[in-house]
């Protein structure tokens, strides 16, 4: 027998199941390297979980960063900011800021426009804390980017082709209308 399901309700079901899903995975196999079931380029996720384990595998720092600023940005990202903070060469903590191209920090395009991911290394020296960032490219299908075009975004129209006269062509039109002629007051005596 079929159950009928409304379909707000089915997409809901859809939802929660792959929440519940990628929750589940997430805590069971974060120690192997899951970061989500999306196969995107531009996943804040999978690219924090790499750094990640590049840290944690003893490379230096700012190394480890700019390599993967660099796969991020030859993804075609439009831009990447990468944080990274804690003690990380000597006793003293302090943050660095890894950036490249063009990142939107405020309005309503970061909602859609930036992909963000946290997440924290523990080392012998104490935890680390990764931040980042990668600001999407517009895709007008909607695949690897949002839809939306940013708001700033002018997009030049080409002009059509005008069709030249051959030779100047001339009108006669009749010359300016005469204004009505006033009424002559009439003389009294």
């Amino acid at each position: 027998m079929a159950v009928q399901i409304s379909k707000k309700r089915k997409f809901v079901a859809d939802g929660i199941f792959k929440a519940e899903l990628n929750e589940f995975l997430t805590r069971e196999l974060a120690e192997d390297g899951y970061s989500g079931v999306e196969v995107v380029e531009f996943y804040a996720e999978k690219v924090a979980e790499s750094l990640r384990y590049k840290l944690l595998g003893g490379l230096a720092v700012r190394r480890a960063c700019y390599g993967v600023l660099r796969f991020i940005m030859e993804s075609g990202a439009k831009g990447c900011e990468l944080v990274v903070s804690g003690k990380l060469l000597g006793q003293r903590a302090k943050s660095m800021k890894f950036v490249d191209g063009l990142m939107v920090h405020s309005g309503d395009p970061v909602n859609y426009y930036v992909d963000t991911a946290v997440r924290h290394v523990l080392l012998r020296r104490g935890v680390l804390g990764i931040k980042v960032k990668i600001m999407l490219p517009w895709d007008p299908t909607g695949k690897i980017g949002p839809e939306k075009p940013l708001l700033d975004h002018v997009s030049i129209v080409e002009p059509k082709d005008e069709i030249l006269p051959a030779t100047p062509i001339s009108e006669q039109k009749g010359g300016k209308p005469e204004p009505p002629a006033m009424p002559q007051p009439v003389p009294t005596a």
